[in-house]
């Protein structure tokens, strides 16, 4: 087998506060002197339904792991391990998702909040040699008129490269809020040439995907795995171009397929959609982004080479510059003509994660 962490990636659909590691989170909640909940300490990946109770459950985990986030030096500590996670897994464009509202009343409002999180990300990109860009991300819990105030300061800062912000997203539980009400923010956003990239496709079906479609017109979509149960559907977004942010750790985890087996990952490649693997939350859903790899390889039995193409797709999906996506797909390239090795594949330690999880195992490492 080649090494899947030595596989040049982007890694589009990673979240701010759920790419925390087990062990800093620890350190946080007793700095603040916070009780943390069980559940995110110990050591077993989260399985919910696919139900308003089921994400209540993950929503409150989250947001007990988010209360843990409560200075500029946790927020800053946050992003340069997650470029540092990254980096070890082959990583070479890391696109993460923030939405600043949640730590902006402890650095003194949403800009510096944003801006703490860009300024980290220029220098983590120096500091582990993976561009680090930023998605800023409204949420369906709140007001419109929220999200259209995100969208403002996000153009303020669009770009391509490391600590610039390249995309704008929604997300939380894709059954609250009218989407169409968030069309605006997403207008204002497009305008200053940021991607549009909202959550879609994985509680709810088809038709909500065409609802998102149609209202955000999204160039990626975050999942958007139910769209397989529309052949039309499905059609509809490969001829568009819009890319899928496929996590099958959280599809699982969240209780919308029982098993690694039920992901359409298969059905979603073979139907020529671009597919970008991403880890969503590793510490709730327990595996990184390498771990996602391997389960494609393992569960979905994906050749080196097509494992090489879901890396490519990853990279062409990204917002990073042509320079940037030329050098990574000819890593790429470089990676598929090495001689594979026959040795199995090492388990990372929580503070120094190399390649991740196995796609069966229900273990948060540390």
């Amino acid at each position: 087998m080649r090494d899947l962490a030595k596989l040049p990636k982007a890694h589009l659909h990673l979240h701010f506060t759920g790419s925390l590691r087990v062990s800093s989170l620890r350190e946080m909640s007793e700095e603040h002197g916070m009780r943390l909940p069980s559940a995110l300490t110990d050591g077993v990946a989260l399985r919910v339904p696919a139900d308003e109770r089921g994400w209540f459950r993950f929503q409150r985990l989250y947001d007990a792991a988010r209360h843990c986030v409560r200075s500029e030096a946790d927020m800053r500590r946050l992003v340069d391990e997650a470029a540092a996670d990254d980096a070890a897994e082959g990583s070479g464009r890391l696109e993460i998702q923030v939405d600043p509202t949640s730590y902006a009343p402890f650095v003194g409002g949403i800009t510096p909040a944003v801006e703490i999180v860009l300024d980290e990300a220029r220098a983590a990109s120096a500091r582990h040699g993976v561009e680090v860009a930023v998605v800023v991300a409204a949420s369906r819990m709140r007001h419109p008129l929220d999200a259209r105030t995100l969208a403002r300061l996000a153009a303020r800062y669009a770009g391509d490269g490391p600590g610039e912000v390249v995309g704008f997203g929604l997300s939380n539980d894709e059954r609250r809020g009218d989407t169409a009400e968030f069309a605006r923010a997403f207008r204002i956003a497009r305008r200053a040439g940021l991607a549009s990239v909202p959550h879609g496709g994985e509680l709810l079906g088809p038709s909500h995907v065409r609802e998102v479609v149609g209202a955000l017109a999204p160039d990626r979509l975050g999942h958007g795995v139910r769209s397989v149960e529309d052949p039309t559907l499905l059609a509809s977004l490969v001829e568009s171009g819009v890319a899928l942010e496929v996590c099958p750790a959280s599809n699982v985890s969240l209780g919308v397929y029982e098993s690694a087996d039920d992901v359409p990952l298969r059905e979603l490649v073979d139907a020529g959609a671009q597919v970008a693997l991403g880890a969503d939350d590793p510490l709730l859903f327990g595996s990184r982004l390498v771990a996602q790899y391997e389960t494609a390889r393992t569960v979905h039995g994906f050749t080196d080479g097509e494992l090489a193409d879901l890396a490519r797709a990853s990279i062409r999906g990204s917002r990073a510059s042509e320079g940037t996506r030329q050098r990574l797909l000819t890593d790429v390239d470089a990676w598929l003509a090495d001689e594979p090795v026959d040795r199995p594949v090492d388990v990372p330690t929580d503070g120094a994660p190399t390649h991740g999880l196995s796609s069966s195992s229900h273990r948060i490492a540390g």
